[in-house]
């Protein structure tokens, strides 16, 4: 079984070198997935085109979730786009049909 991706900011890193799992993006992976973190929980981590495995651990001094992680094992990948983003892009975006082909108008959605 293949362990799930999540989002997660390389920059956002406690001072023991864990990164905090606590921003937007990591919060619409785990909803999407379906997945509530617990202690020593193996996950894919990602960002922008960067992935590392990870251990989930709760830290008592931050009272949030974190993953310890080897930043020498950070491994290069093709950006991927996380579904949140397609799925805003997709909210404004409609499809035209114009000169034999698709192309895309932008719309804003105003209140």
């Amino acid at each position: 079984m293949s362990k799930p991706r999540i989002f997660a900011d390389f920059h956002n890193a406690d001072v023991q070198g864990r990164l905090r799992l606590s921003c937007v993006g990591t919060t619409a992976d785990l909803k999407r997935h379906g997945i509530e973190l617990r202690e020593g929980q193996s996950l894919i981590i990602y960002s922008e085109e960067l992935e590392v495995e990870g251990i989930v651990h709760y830290s008592e001094e931050e009272k949030l979730w974190t993953a310890v992680i080897d930043w020498d094992a950070i491994r290069e990948v093709e950006p991927i786009v996380p579904q949140s983003a397609i799925q805003a892009i997709s909210d404004i975006m409609e499809p035209k049909w114009a000169n034999g082909g698709y192309i895309t108008e932008m719309k804003m959605n105003t209140i």
